[in-house]
Order: C-alpha cells, then sequence, then structure tokens
C-alpha cells in the first residue's frame, strides 16, 4: 500500500467507528469505551450481515449435494478460503479451518507430534517455548512431551519484556530442539517479536517451527509465505470474525505426511471394512460437517481488514499507544509491563499500587470502560514477572484518543475510590 493510502489514526476511526452496531450502546448514559480487542474482536456490520445472508439465502451442505443451493454454500465456503489464504499469502490447500489457534496448535501437536510412523517428537528431543506464551502455546506441548518423553523448556524473557536472544542461541545450540512455538504477537506484554528471522534462526538449528498469531492478524500485515514457518495458527473472533473458527496454515510437504487427527465425514475418499483412504489437503484435517458459516463470516472479515489495510490498522494502533504509554505513565502507583511502543503491539497491561487488577476492571466497568483483568492465560509469564495479573487495555481500528481519554479519566476515578 502506498505511503499516500496509510489513513491518519483519527480518520481511520472515524470512518469505521459506525461500521460496530455494538459500540452505540450506553450504560447510565456513558458511550461504550472496548478496550478488549485482544481478548475478543467486535464484529462490524458486514460480517453480520455475511453470516445472516448465508442461513437466510445459501445454508445447505457442503461438498455433498449437487442442487443449486448446495452448490451456492459449497462456493461460499470455499471462496471464503480461498479469499483468506491469498490475503495470507498462502495457498488454498494449505489454509485449513479449525475451531479456533488452540485447535490449531493441538491438531499440530497430534498429527505431527505424535506419529509413531515419523518419531518428529520422541524421548530426548526438546521443545522450546518462551515464557510469554499463551496457555494455548504451552499445555498442548506439555501434553504432548508427557505422551513422548520429550523435554519443554522456555527461552527466557529479559526484564523489559524482550525475548532474551543469548538465552535463545544457546538453547537452539544444543542441537535437541524439534519445535520452536513462539507467539507473533505477546498477549500480555504486547511484545512484537521478529519472527521471520526467529524462523530462520531455528530452522538453521534443524527444529520445526510454530507461529501462534492470533494477536499478530488483526494489528498488522503478515505475509506467511514470507515468514516461512512451517505451521502458523490464528482464531477468527480476535480478527473481527466470528467465533467458533480458526487457521491452520501449514508446510505443504509436512501437512502431506502427517495423519488425519480426527476421523470421520468429509476427510475421507474411501472407506472399507477396516481402513479409509484420506481426503486430498485441506479437507484431509476438516472432519465432519464444517463451520460454514463462521467461515463465511471469517472470509467477509478478512476483506474489512484488507479494505481498511493492515499496514492502516498497525499504524493507527501504534500512534494510540504512544499516545497512551506516556500518559499512563503518569498515574502514581500505574505499572507498565513490557517493552516501549516502538516493539509494542495495540496491547498495554499494567497493575496499580494498593488497587486488585480485578478491582481495577470493575471500577472502569462502572464507567464502561471494558478492560481485560487476569492473568490473561499466561499464568507462568505471570510468575516471570512476579505478579498474579493485570490489567490490560488493547486497541483496535474503531478505537481513538477520545478512548484514551476515558481510560485515563477511569483509571483516576478508580483511584479515588481507594484513597488513593
Amino acid at each position: 500500500m502506498t505511503e499516500q493510502a496509510v489513513h491518519a489514526p483519527a480518520s481511520l476511526a472515524q470512518r469505521v467507528r459506525g461500521d460496530f452496531p455494538i459500540l452505540a450502546q450506553e450504560q447510565d448514559g456513558k458511550r461504550l469505551v472496548y478496550l478488549d480487542s485482544a481478548a475478543t474482536g467486535q464484529k462490524p456490520s458486514s460480517v453480520i450481515d455475511a453470516i445472516d445472508s448465508f442461513y437466510r439465502n445459501s445454508n445447505a451442505p457442503i461438498h455433498r449435494s449437487t442442487y443449486a443451493l448446495a452448490e451456492s454454500s459449497t462456493q461460499l465456503f470455499e471462496g471464503a478460503r480461498e479469499r483468506i489464504a491469498a490475503f495470507m499469502g498462502a495457498t488454498t490447500e494449505t489454509t485449513i479451518f479449525t475451531r479456533n489457534a488452540t485447535e490449531a496448535i493441538n491438531l499440530v501437536a497430534h498429527a505431527w507430534g505424535r506419529d509413531p510412523r515419523t518419531g518428529n517428537i520422541g524421548e530426548g528431543d526438546v521443545v522450546l517455548v518462551t515464557e510469554m506464551e499463551h496457555h494455548s502455546n504451552i499445555v498442548p506441548w506439555q501434553m504432548l512431551c508427557r505422551d513422548t518423553g520429550a523435554t519443554l523448556d522456555y527461552v527466557k524473557i529479559t526484564d523489559d519484556g524482550l525475548l532474551d536472544a543469548d538465552d535463545l542461541a544457546a538453547k537452539l545450540a544444543g542441537g535437541n530442539v524439534k519445535l520452536f512455538a513462539v507467539a507473533h504477537i505477546s498477549n500480555v506484554l504486547g511484545t512484537v517479536n521478529d519472527v521471520k528471522a526467529l524462523v530462520a534462526q531455528a530452522r538453521a538449528a534443524g527444529a520445526t517451527v510454530l507461529i501462534d498469531g492470533s494477536q499478530a492478524v488483526p494489528q498488522m500485515p503478515v505475509n506467511v509465505a514470507e515468514i516461512d514457518a512451517d505451521f502458523y495458527v490464528w482464531t477468527g473472533h480476535k480478527a473481527y470474525g466470528p467465533t467458533g473458527i480458526g487457521v491452520l496454515h501449514g508446510r505443504r510437504e509436512l501437512l502431506a505426511t502427517m495423519r488425519p487427527w480426527l476421523g470421520g465425514g468429509d476427510m475421507i475418499k474411501v472407506v472399507n471394512w477396516n481402513d479409509s483412504s484420506y481426503n486430498d489437503l485441506p479437507w484431509k484435517f476438516e472432519a465432519g460437517t464444517s463451520a460454514v458459516a463462521e467461515a463465511v463470516g471469517l472470509g467477509a472479515a478478512i476483506d474489512f481488514i484488507a479494505e481498511l489495510g493492515s499496514e492502516n490498522i498497525r499504524a493507527h494502533e501504534h500512534a494510540l499507544v504512544e499516545n497512551a504509554l506516556p500518559r499512563l505513565a503518569e498515574i502514581p502507583g500505574l505499572t507498565v509491563v513490557g517493552p516501549g511502543a516502538e516493539a509494542r503491539g495495540g496491547v498495554i497491561s499494567f497493575t496499580l499500587d494498593g488497587m486488585h487488577p480485578h478491582d481495577v476492571g470493575e471500577l472502569l466497568g462502572r464507567e464502561n470502560v471494558c478492560v481485560r483483568t487476569g492473568h490473561h492465560c499466561a499464568q507462568p509469564l505471570m510468575r516471570r514477572l512476579g505478579i498474579p495479573a493485570t490489567a490490560r487495555a488493547s486497541f483496535a481500528c474503531f478505537n481513538d484518543t477520545d478512548d484514551v481519554d476515558a481510560l485515563i479519566e477511569a483509571l483516576h476515578k478508580a483511584r479515588k475510590v481507594f484513597g488513593l
């Protein structure tokens, strides 16, 4: 996208805010300030309308029937896959629909990691993750290591929330890391990892690489071909799309050799009494009735992002972070975790002396300012930081500096309630 096409942050928010029906809500006369997009994104009308239109006009079984309505349903489903794959720099055959990013990671853990024919992960091997990972990029690997005798190890983070480059190099140098799994953007710290460089570094050490892009796809340009990871996963509901659908992009040569994780309808070619032959990619990994309406909705969400431009969204959220960080720092007793704005996505987690994060969230909620509180499905990271929980504000394309103003004002009011 040309430099002239990049919208100023204020104009982007003004342009899109009316596209989100939920933002018209008020509570006790206070407008809704939604700062929880890192947990789940709000849906523009185009996504809601696409799902509604599918059920009203096109609902029928896909891949199975030859009448016109079923063919229309199949075309909508596979058309969404084609647009999503193109947007992500992937191919349709290596773009697999799952329920969410968590299921996509578990698919890889089971179909790639546990395959006894290949011995991809076994006793003496190391699965390497980082201290900043979401539970979804930890627990499946814990389970895999328990089942196979492999060891789970963690790359340390620095005190400012960046990956410890020396620790990563030392652990890769051991030569027994078979899988490296890392978040593109941390859902707590906001850290944007240079995943292209990390993939090259890990592959040079003989490791297969999985990237959790759940936070990245809604926030910034992502091209899986350029990143060149073996597996890249993300979820629809954070990317302005519906719940119940996620995506796994995989290296074709790996996907072709992996056995299916789930068995049933649509993932087969021929079923005999004692064995079956499996379908081609990507359907080999999509057993049962697919989430057709959700895929159609996700296609509409990707169309929405593409129309705005991922570069615009990234610039917009970066400007909001640059506006918010110094203002938060002026609030007495408030501590932000994670790096500076230059290495951060649209996520700011913080603690406030004298107040539990849940109290912060409760009092901000009374002002209709919606933030997330808790451990954010990242308990190991909280232990590394030495805190039980944080409050977290996260931005989207519809937020503007008025929302930052509302956050700051609500925090000052919350401190007064506690006599701080």
